[in-house]
Order: structure tokens, then C-alpha cells, then sequence
């Protein structure tokens, strides 16, 4: 079984005034430092027990690449250790260790070797990497004819060949094509209920929420927040509409979950409920109810365009569905301080049985990016029940009407 544990890690580069600097350091080593430290990472340590799924979030330049490299130890710390037990698979970088100029077979052998597998091992495993990757005849061509998707299926393929004790995923996976994505994560699910350890890096909030037990946040070279998937992305949606008057806080629900509330505060949502038909507020509701979201909305100070969105999330903080008033082509214009506004949002709750949760998102655009005056995450909660409905499975209630000839 494979574990990871990262403690007081940290990683920082030299950089030099002159490109002199670095010479002179090495030819008078007793004339002091010529250089200053920039640090990339600092003071990162978490846990991965066996069998865990952690996913890693963070904007471009956040550290988490080089987090990466640094437990897979292609890079040295300046600080702190590492610790990994078990046979480690790690796709960092596209088609990283493949030789361009070889054949994408040759690079198997090569990539396969690296990974500890015997010639023999390689060998018996060749047929099953061929048609897991997918890429028919390119397998005998140099690797710097393949796309790169085609990198990506072959090295993918390569180092899922066995089933590691702890498989480390970059980005890389997000070049695939759909199907191949599709592919990759079921292997990846199939492994993590045999046991492995996985620590991947994405951007993608289902896939990280479908696979991963908590988060991991990085800002700045530092962990700014882990949690559960849904509480991490939260708070990273608010971070990346984060601007110099903007505040992100977090609270704990009546009911447990942890609400991310960001913003610059022009406009706050005072009120939001589901009705029924009769205009009552409810909590729990059949599948396919007429129901309406009824959502109070008051200007804290002048706006020249106000939207408000909102979106549909089950249990994991996976979307269901969302919408916004720029998009419905109904925003409203030049809003003065004091105004108040209702709306109502009328729709069959054809969701399946489950607990659901609203957010709510205020703008003056068509996303939460330019200018974010509220951003309202478990702003409703609500339960979906199937009172009389024909017994059915999933997320949508999508009744079909059936022909059968014979």
C-alpha cells in the first residue's frame, strides 16, 4: 500500500544580480553569497493515508508543478523531506522521458524500464498498452509525428500498464481527446478501489470531486486551504474573482458544510427560497415539481448592470445546472443604492432523489470574473424525494415515452 507524507517542505532558487554573479560565487565561495533566494514553495505538509485520492488546486504559478516534482524527487527540496512508500507512476509532464526521435514502441521499452518493469514484463504487457492507447499504426512511428493527445495516450498507457501503489497525474490527462479523458478516469477509479494511493493535479471540479477525499489549495507557494473538494473549489472560485476591495470568508452551516461567501459587497442577496406552486417556501420536494427559486436581491451602492446567477449543485458540489440573467438576456441596468429586486426563477425539479444546494452569484457580466459583488456559495439548501414517480437511477429525471415492434 502506497503513502505519502510531506513535511515543512519547500523550494527556492538562487537568483543572481549579474550574470557574473554565479562564477564569481563558485571562484571566491568565501566573498559571502552573490545571490538571493526566490522562494516557489514554502512550509507545505499534509498527509496521504493509503488508498486516498488528494487533488491539488491552484492558479498557474501557484507551485504546484514543482510540488510535484518534488515528491516524485525529479527535483531536490531546499527544505523539509518527503517520505513515499510503495511503486510510484507519475505523469508530470506530456510524454516526459519519451525520445522523439524513437518509435512509440521503442519509447515503451524505454518509458517501461524506467518504471522498474523487466524487458520480459514489457513484453507480455505490449498488446494490452497498444490497445489501451489507441493510436494503431503511429505505435511503429517516431514520436515526434505524434500529436499531443497521442503523447498522451501512450505515456498514460504506459505507466498504468501495472497497477501502481501510488499514481501521481499532472494536468497532463486535459490534453485528451473526450474519450480517451473518459477512458483514463475510469482506469484511475478502478485502481483507487484496489488500493492505490492517487495525487493529482486538475482543474477540473468534477473529476475532482468525483474522485478525490479532500483538497489541497495552493496560493503563492503556500497551502491556503484543504478540505473537502467541494469546500477547496469553493474557495478557490473566490480567490480567482478575488480583487484589492474584495473580502473571502468562510463559515460553518447549521448543517455542518462550510459556506464561501466572496465579494466586493455593491449588492447582497437578503433573502432566497424554493416555492412551491402556491408560492410557499419548501425544503423538500417531488421529482418534477413545478417549483420557482424565489431570490431578494438589495444594492448597496450604485451599479451599473447588475446579473444574477445561479446554479444547482448534489451533494458533492457537482453541477447540475446554471443559468444567469445575462444569459437569460434580462439584466438590469443602472441600479441605485437602495434598490431592491425580486425574481423568480420557474422550473420542473426533474433532479433525482437527493440533497441539492443553490449558489448564487452577483455580477455586472456574464461570470463571477469581472466584477463580483456577491458570491454566495450553499446559499439554499434543499431535499428532492420521489413521491410518485417510476423507480429510476441518476441525477436527471428524464421519463421516457417507449416503442417496441417486433
Amino acid at each position: 500500500m502506497g503513502t505519502i507524507s510531506v513535511n515543512n517542505l519547500g523550494k527556492a532558487y538562487k537568483q543572481y544580480g549579474t550574470r557574473w554573479g554565479r562564477l564569481a560565487e563558485w571562484l571566491l565561495p568565501f566573498g559571502g553569497p552573490r545571490h538571493r533566494l526566490k522562494w516557489v514553495l514554502r512550509d507545505i505538509n499534509f498527509q496521504v493515508a493509503p488508498g486516498e485520492a488528494v487533488g491539488i488546486i491552484g492558479i498557474n504559478g501557484a507551485g504546484k508543478s514543482t510540488l510535484l516534482k518534488l515528491i516524485t524527487g525529479t527535483a531536490q527540496p531546499t527544505t523539509g523531506s518527503v517520505t513515499i512508500t510503495g511503486r510510484v507512476a507519475a505523469l508530470l509532464e506530456l510524454g516526459m522521458g519519451f525520445h522523439p526521435d524513437f518509435t512509440g514502441r521503442q519509447n515503451v521499452y524505454m518509458a517501461g524500464q524506467l518504471l522498474g518493469m523487466a524487458i520480459d514484463e514489457i513484453k507480455e504487457l505490449m498488446p494490452e498498452i497498444e490497445a489501451f492507447a489507441d493510436i494503431g499504426e503511429y505505435i511503429d512511428q517516431p514520436v515526434r509525428v505524434y500529436s499531443s493527445g497521442m503523447q498522451m495516450r501512450l505515456a498514460f498507457s504506459v505507466a498504468t500498464a501495472r497497477r501502481p501503489d501510488v499514481l501521481i497525474v499532472d494536468e497532463a490527462l486535459s490534453v485528451g481527446d473526450a474519450y480517451f479523458q473518459h477512458k483514463s478516469f475510469e482506469r484511475i477509479r478502478a485502481f483507487r478501489k484496489l488500493g492505490t494511493t492517487l495525487l493529482i493535479v486538475s482543474h477540473d471540479r468534477t473529476a475532482m470531486q468525483s474522485i478525490c477525499d479532500y483538497a489541497i489549495l495552493l496560493d503563492g507557494g503556500r497551502l491556503a486551504q484543504q478540505g473537502t473538494p467541494e469546500q477547496v473549489m469553493d474557495y478557490y472560485n473566490a480567490l480567482l474573482a478575488e480583487r484589492d476591495a474584495s473580502t473571502v470568508a468562510q463559515t460553518t452551516t447549521a448543517e455542518g458544510r462550510t459556506q464561501t461567501i466572496s465579494g466586493t459587497g455593491e449588492a447582497t442577496v437578503t433573502r432566497i427560497s424554493l416555492e412551491n406552486e402556491a408560492g410557499e417556501p419548501v425544503e423538500l420536494s417531488n421529482v418534477g415539481s413545478a417549483v420557482s427559486l424565489h431570490v431578494t436581491v438589495k444594492a448597496l451602492a450604485s451599479i451599473p448592470r447588475l446579473v444574477l446567477g445561479y446554479m444547482i449543485k448534489d451533494r458533492l458540489g457537482q453541477a447540475m445546472y446554471g443559468t444567469n440573467t445575462h444569459h437569460m438576456q434580462c439584466a438590469l441596468e443602472n441600479i441605485a443604492a437602495g434598490d431592491i429586486i425580486d425574481y423568480r426563477f420557474r422550473f420542473p425539479l426533474n433532479l433525482g432523489p437527493g440533497s441539492y444546494s443553490v449558489t448564487t452569484a452577483l455580477t455586472s457580466d456574464e461570470t463571477h470574473l469581472g466584477n463580483n459583488y456577491e458570491w454566495r456559495d450553499l446559499a439554499l439548501l434543499f431535499m428532492v424525494v420521489n413521491m410518485n414517480r417510476r423507480e429510476f437511477v441518476g441525477s436527471s429525471w428524464i421519463e421516457p415515452q417507449v416503442e417496441i415492434s417486433r
